[in-house]
């Protein structure tokens, strides 16, 4: 047998290694985007930590911090993410 993957729409948001590149993609009522319990950034390499579904993983100036269709956020390659998604319209 052969599958397709379903076509979802996701929000993304590509990280240059700021606070600011994503604060506003992870503001959702918290004091702080950053006040997220499952985001810690740090500012000396520009690393962001991100608590996914599959354990704490790493986004990297450059990479993409998507949000998934119930909410849970996780990182991308640059590379991967162009190959995987493309620009929609907005969804209303």
């Amino acid at each position: 047998m052969k599958f397709r993957k379903k076509p979802v729409v996701i929000e993304a948001v590509q990280y240059d290694g700021s606070e600011k590149s994503v604060a506003e993609f992870l503001d959702r009522g918290f004091v702080s985007p950053f006040h997220n319990p499952d985001v810690i950034y740090k500012s000396g390499g520009g690393e962001c930590l991100i608590k996914t579904l599959e354990g704490v993983m790493a986004a990297h100036p450059g990479d993409w911090i998507i949000r998934g269709v119930k909410g849970e956020l996780y990182p991308i390659k640059d590379h991967i993410f162009r190959e995987t998604y493309e620009a929609v319209e907005a969804v209303q």
